[in-house]
């Protein structure tokens, strides 16, 4: 059996010890099973994306010994297949444009129903350009008897004992994004676009991302992309007890090596089972 997997990591920041877990139980199962390790690079977001973070990343998986075949993808230089899909979804009718900011969406949420989705009003502000969501409704209506039937292989165990067969249960999202003026096209439909493209198989990744994979088999379905196996593992913590995250500013693998980390040492942690 072909086995193909990949790491996406975004370069909006350094790689921390949570990236290097994901990136070796990719590559370490890629050359278990005798298949492929893929690295793409997920830089759509032009606003949060940097140049040096992206040498960071060549830099911080070479020195973790980690090999990969070139050209490396990046997601920036793609943008015309993922607007192509878009379109598609727009043709079949199940995206609609929604103007209403991130800010009004959430006051919004605070004080609606839970399944009462986001809908545009009624007249269109001039000085806005839409996003595009995903309508759940049009899609099930779009799927039929085949809605009850979407769902994944998953390989890990996560915290709520998830393993084997799961349903997908995309009303835990909502009616996603999938593009906005200012990144353009989002997560959600640039990863299933790209692991379709590269004939990914099995995709490692953290926990984190769990409830996203319920998002992304709707998605695959609807475009009649396959969907991969899928290995979610448990997430690293500092010693608050929190994930790590570049957001918060954990502690980076090159912070780590000019205290004089080495590669033997960062794997010996790495091997403990994570929390």
């Amino acid at each position: 059996m072909t086995y193909i997997t990949r790491f996406a990591p975004s370069p909006t920041g350094y790689l921390h010890l949570g990236h290097a877990f994901s990136a070796l139980t990719a590559f370490e199962a890629a050359r278990r099973h005798g298949g492929a390790f893929i690295l793409r690079l997920e830089d759509i977001d032009h606003t949060r994306c940097r140049l040096e973070y992206e040498q960071a990343i060549y830099d911080d998986l070479r020195w973790l010994e980690l090999d990969w075949p070139e050209p490396v993808l990046r997601q920036s230089e793609h943008m015309a297949d993922y607007q192509s899909a878009l379109e598609r979804l727009k043709s079949m009718g199940l995206v609609y444009p929604c103007y209403k900011t991130r800010k009004e969406l959430m006051l919004e949420a605070l004080s609606a129903p839970q399944d009462t989705p986001p809908l545009p009003p009624a007249d269109a502000p001039l000085d806005r350009e839409p996003a595009w969501r995903l309508s759940l409704a049009e899609a099930c209506d779009y799927l039929g008897s085949r809605w009850g039937g979407l769902g994944f292989e998953e390989q890990g165990r996560g915290p709520h004992d998830e393993h084997g067969w799961q349903v997908a249960d995309p009303q835990v999202n909502g009616d996603v994004v999938l593009a906005r003026k200012d990144v353009g096209i989002a997560y959600h439909l640039a990863v299933v676009v790209d692991d379709a493209r590269q004939g990914i198989t099995h995709i490692h990744r953290g926990h984190d991302l769990f409830e996203a994979t319920h998002t992304q088999v709707l998605l695959q379905a609807l475009l009649g992309l396959p969907t991969p196996q899928y290995h979610h593992h448990a997430l690293l913590l500092d010693e608050t007890g929190q994930r790590l995250a570049k957001r918060k500013g954990s502690k980076s693998l090159a912070d780590l090596r000019k205290e004089g980390a080495n590669l033997e040492s960062i794997k010996r942690l790495l091997s403990v089972n994570p929390v």
